[in-house]
């Protein structure tokens, strides 16, 4: 009963090491205890490649408690393949393998340039101290996918002002099975600058690996006033035969843009304190859309009044200008000098005032230069008439 259940536990445990995954490897048949024990093994004993690439199998050595020379070598090697065993970026033929310490060695395939795609399998052994080791390995040979490149977006047209820099995300897809060099090419209509960034970083051209996608963000800025319609962009990738293109378009919608000033230019005028004065003003639109339900505004220093006639034009078209007047009212003891006094104009739909300076010149009333005279006058006669009368004394 007792050898029954211990030859029970024994078949569980080999189930169970059996099951654990890990390397393909080849062992010798003595314990691990032998001195000379060896073991050649792979993480990747079956691997796939593509028509001309290169083909390399990472193996590893491991010895018991004594240190050996293993000799490596290759079977079943078909004709027109070469295969080399390499150890760092040494060719070799031999590894001298230590105890507690894996030994990487390398092995590199070299099929015929008109291999056929197939499944290709070799042996490769190891020949330790006494002891050969067989590791079974096999490479499968594809034919490769010819170079293609895709170029899409989720957004083609993306809507903006005429100072806007309008940002399309797109992708760019390698479908080939070889790695290429893509050049960016951009058309677009005069006055627009069109630059191609990935990662943040402006770029003219890019490596694109097999079957690889990039996000390529084109950026299109209108470097010069435009006025309102679409525009169209077409972006291209071009590379080793290959070419993908994309359509795009930059949607303007046009923007007012006011601008404030006198009929003559100049941005001065005369008032009095205390009176009405008339200001004209000249409102044009210099933008690509039409602006509606301007509304007139100012700043002015305080006791002064201004009023606008009319405080609000209902609509101006692309290159139409209007006048308004202004009439102002310094306040009653405003001191001769010069104000500021700041005039705006705001449509309704945009969040942006112009505005500009007029200075007014102040000056203070006649008759109260008159009575200041009068006054000057009033205190010399009695300052004479006091030197008179008191002098004689």
């Amino acid at each position: 009963m007792k050898r029954k259940a211990l030859l029970n536990l024994s078949v569980v445990v080999a189930m169970f090491l059996l099951l654990l995954p890990g390397q393909v490897w080849a062992q010798s048949g003595s314990t691990t205890s032998d001195p000379t024990a060896l073991v050649l093994a792979t993480d990747y004993p079956d691997i796939v490649v593509g028509q001309g690439d290169s083909i390399s199998i990472p193996l590893t050595l491991q010895t018991g408690s004594e240190p050996q020379i293993v000799e490596l070598e290759l079977l079943n090697l078909p004709e027109g393949w070469t295969a080399t065993f390499k150890g760092g970026s040494k060719v070799i033929q031999s590894a001298y393998v230590l105890p507690d310490k894996d030994t990487k060695v390398t092995l590199k395939l070299e099929p015929p340039a008109t291999v056929n795609p197939d499944t290709y399998r070799f042996t490769v052994v190891a020949r330790g101290e006494g002891t050969t080791q067989r590791l079974p390995v096999s490479v499968t040979i594809q034919e490769k996918v010819p170079p293609s490149l895709s170029f899409t977006t989720d957004l083609p047209v993306i809507q903006g002002s005429a100072n806007t820099t309008f940002r399309f995300s797109t992708r760019l897809k390698n479908e080939g099975d070889e790695d290429v060099d893509v050049n960016l090419i951009a058309q677009a209509p005069d006055g627009f600058l069109i630059k191609f960034k990935v990662s943040g970083k402006e770029v003219t051209s890019i490596p694109l690996e097999a079957n690889r996608t990039k996000t390529v963000s084109v950026e299109a800025k209108a470097f010069m006033e435009v006025p309102a319609g679409d525009y169209p962009i077409k972006v291209m990738a071009q590379g080793d035969n290959v070419e993908a293109s994309l359509d795009l378009a930059a949607r303007v919608t046009g923007q007012p843009e006011l601008t404030i000033s006198a009929p003559d230019g100049r941005l001065s005028a005369k008032a009095e304190a205390g009176k009405e004065t008339s200001l004209s003003l000249v409102v044009y639109n210099k933008g690509t859309a039409a602006a509606h339900a301007i509304k007139m505004s100012s700043t002015q220093p305080q006791g002064w009044t201004i009023e606008f006639d009319p405080d609000q034009i209902p609509q101006l078209e692309p290159g139409q200008q209007t006048e308004v007047t202004a009439k102002l009212r310094p306040a009653d003891k405003a001191i001769a000098g010069d104000y500021m006094v700041q005039i705006k104009a705001r449509p309704e739909e945009s969040v942006t005032t112009e505005q500009v300076d007029f200075r007014i010149t102040v000056n203070t009333s006649t008759l109260w230069g008159v009575i200041g005279i009068g006054l000057i006058a009033v205190a010399v006669a009695v300052v004479a008439i006091a030197v008179a009368r008191f002098g004689r004394r």
